[in-house]
Formats: structure tokens, sequence, C-alpha cells
């Protein structure tokens, strides 16, 4: 058995004054992210109105599907024109973890 995180860091529009602009913005990063059946949340930068931080979880029992998954929830993410991608740290466990 094999899980994967990976952490997206975030720049959101100027226009994101409020939290509640900026939920505007994470919602849909969210919902999109579901689609490939992972676990997401959003986990950092949760009081900065221009940042956040989206974490993924996937658990599978290959290591190359864990990095798929992720691959995949990446793109997602970098195909969105709204939003800009700092940053992101994955990390990968195993049974020896």
């Amino acid at each position: 058995m094999y899980s994967g995180t990976a952490v997206f860091d975030m720049l959101l529009p100027g226009d994101s004054r409020s939290l509640k602009a900026k939920r505007s913005y994470v919602r849909p990063v969210i919902a999109a992210l579901r689609k490939f059946e992972v676990s997401v949340a959003e986990v950092g930068a949760l009081d900065l109105h221009g940042r956040a931080e989206v974490g993924v979880g996937v658990v599978a029992a290959e290591a190359s599907h864990v990095g798929k998954v992720l691959d995949s929830c990446e793109k997602a993410v970098v195909q969105r024109p709204e939003i800009e991608l700092l940053s992101v740290r994955r990390r990968l466990y195993g049974d020896d973890d």
C-alpha cells in the first residue's frame, strides 16, 4: 500500500480581498480535485486573502498510480487561468515508512 500527499501553494487574483472572495476561487479548485477521488482540503494560509494552500491525499496499491493521480491533480490546478501555482510539495509513503 502506498499513500501520497501534495500541497499546492497558490496565489489568488488581486480582487480576492476578503475571505468570501477567496472562497469563490478555492471552492471550485477543491471541487475539481475531488473528481480524481482524492481527499482534499484547504490546509494553509487560511487567514491570508491572496494566498491559499490546498492539500491532496491519495492511497493506492501501486506507487506509480499514486504518482499518476498526483500528476493529474497538479495539471488540473495549473490549467486554472485565474490561479498562479507557486509551488507543489509532494511526499510518497510506502510500507517501510
